[in-house]
């Protein structure tokens, strides 16, 4: 078995499903399940049953997927080995990026990144900030970009701190904030909670929601056009000047603040394309990219 063998095997695992594996894989269903069967064929068993609902693994199946998580990483850091042998900046960094640090600086960051090291290549993983924490534990990225105070205890970098604001598309009176329409969006658990926290010190009666949304850009779309008053960070909220921006401040008067960090592992400073990363990233002013 090589290498695409075992990522099939674990996409399989993942999705439950050959039509799903087969499009999360770029090839063909008779594709996918051909090289199903001859992995059955090489170890003497059935590696899953198939029925109405997708796919099931047998006993012996699901050791084989678990194996192929292991072999995978392995065979990827064995490459990451060989390429730092060179002493060269080359490869594919692993990156674990919080939802909006990707909407709003990745893509700017590594096009500057990319200028220096054009040899490179990214790998981006999005998620809320809790598990990328968990990725970059389990050193399935090489590098997190996480928001708000998550426990890690490994190398840790701050890379900005941002207010939190009410915005509104026209001035409001924020002391009755709850009688007024709010647009409100998901977020990670740390945000919310922050919100929540500011919220309980000022107020006795719950938010109007009047409009829900997934993300935060599009919430700012919502309150740009009229529809509401929103609790945004002051980042997301650079490009639209005519918005009125109420910093807030807790029960002492201190702006209620979130930080941006960069974590990774003391050892993965042992790969080049990381110790570059790295430094670049210490090198520049994060706020000024777009």
């Amino acid at each position: 078995m090589d290498d695409r063998d075992w990522l099939v095997l674990q996409t399989l695992y993942k999705q439950k499903n050959i039509t799903n594996a087969a499009r999360a894989l770029y090839i063909s269903q008779p594709a996918l399940t051909n090289r199903l069967k001859q992995m059955e064929k090489t170890f003497g068993v059935r590696i899953v049953n198939r029925g109405r609902r997708g796919v099931q693994f047998t006993p012996q199946g699901e050791y084989l997927a678990n194996c192929a998580d292991e072999i995978l990483q392995r065979m990827q850091k064995i490459k990451e080995n060989v390429l730092n042998m060179e002493n060269s900046v080359t490869g594919t960094l692993r990156l674990g990026v919080s939802t909006y640090f990707t909407d709003y600086k990745l893509p700017g960051l590594l096009k500057v990144f990319k200028e220096k090291y054009p040899k490179i290549e990214f790998k981006v993983l999005t998620a809320w900030s809790s598990d990328i924490t968990h990725l970059i534990h389990n050193q399935d990225v090489h590098v997190g970009f996480v928001k708000g105070d998550p426990i890690w205890k490994d190398q840790r970098r701050l890379l900005f701190e941002e207010t939190l604001c009410v915005a509104s598309k026209e001035k409001i009176d924020i002391t009755r904030l709850p009688d007024l329409p709010m647009v409100n969006y998901q977020t990670d658990p740390n945000l919310k909670s922050a919100i929540d926290h500011w919220w309980a010190e000022n107020y006795a009666k719950p938010p109007l929601i009047s409009i829900e949304v997934d993300k935060a850009g599009t919430c700012k779309n919502m309150v740009a056009n009229g529809l509401g008053y929103a609790i945004l960070p002051n980042m997301i909220l650079e490009d639209l000047k005519d918005l009125h921006k109420v910093e807030m401040t807790d029960s002492k008067g201190r702006p209620v603040t979130r930080k941006s960090w960069m974590f990774f592992h003391e050892e993965s400073l042992e790969l080049s394309i990381v110790r570059a990363f790295v430094e670049f990233i210490e090198q520049i002013d994060l706020t000024a990219i777009h």
